[in-house]
């Protein structure tokens, strides 16, 4: 995930799907909150440290640790500018 243009693609749509979902009634309050939790704890910390390890900035098995708090600003600049 080299290429910025994917990396902004992979975290804007699944992120708008979800605001989507309410709108429409399609799911409950309690699903839309497990989905954004899932988003932000999950999927966000697997995307950030895989385009991190891609470029090689981190290691493979260091993904899990941009769960940890502050993690995404640390490594600002090479997630959302490089």
């Amino acid at each position: 995930m080299k290429n910025i243009f994917v990396y902004y693609l992979a975290i804007v749509i699944p992120f708008a799907i979800i605001l989507f979902l309410p709108r429409t009634h399609t799911i409950s309050p309690n699903w839309f909150l497990c989905l954004l939790l899932f988003y932000i704890l999950i999927y966000r910390t697997y995307i950030d440290g895989k385009r991190l390890a891609d470029k090689g900035i981190i290691k493979h098995r260091d993904i899990w640790k941009m769960i940890i708090p502050g993690q995404r600003l640390r490594f600002f600049r090479d997630l959302y500018l490089r």
